[in-house]
């Protein structure tokens, strides 16, 4: 198990399931694309593996938490712009795959998809955070 990996473990012990799904559902899209663009056989690569970290970090601090939509459909762009486009080039490419490695999760990710986005109160749009930002 990876450093990264014991941190999410210990990291998702009081996240709520939905988040645990979505942390699951993006450390497998990472994995699948590292493993076939990096060549990478075991761990991830560095840059996969801060495109990762930062990817979770995100999904931890979400506004919407519980209710949160899928990142496709999230009104609330938390990514850094580069970032962003990273994380567009991984799912574009593992999310058609996904259905071979890790059916479950992608039939779970395509029932979320189809969740409506509930519009957050003032308070809550006060307490999201900005680009490259996060929460204390």
């Amino acid at each position: 198990m990876t450093d990264l990996s014991k941190q999410t473990t210990t990291t998702t012990r009081n996240t709520q399931p939905r988040i645990k799904r979505e942390l699951s559902t993006v450390i497998a899209m990472i994995d699948i694309y590292c493993r076939s663009h990096h060549g990478r056989t075991t761990d991830l690569c560095t840059h996969c593996q801060e495109l990762q970290s930062y990817a979770l970090n995100r999904l931890l601090n979400c506004t919407y938490q519980e209710n949160k939509p899928t990142c496709g459909n999230c009104p609330v762009h938390c990514y850094k712009p580069t970032m962003r486009r990273e994380i567009i080039e991984v799912m574009r490419y593992s999310g058609p795959r996904m259905m071979l490695y890790h059916p479950y999760l992608a039939f779970r990710h395509l029932l979320d998809g189809r969740r409506t986005v509930k519009k957050l109160s003032r308070a809550d749009s006060k307490k999201s955070i900005t680009p490259g930002e996060s929460k204390p």
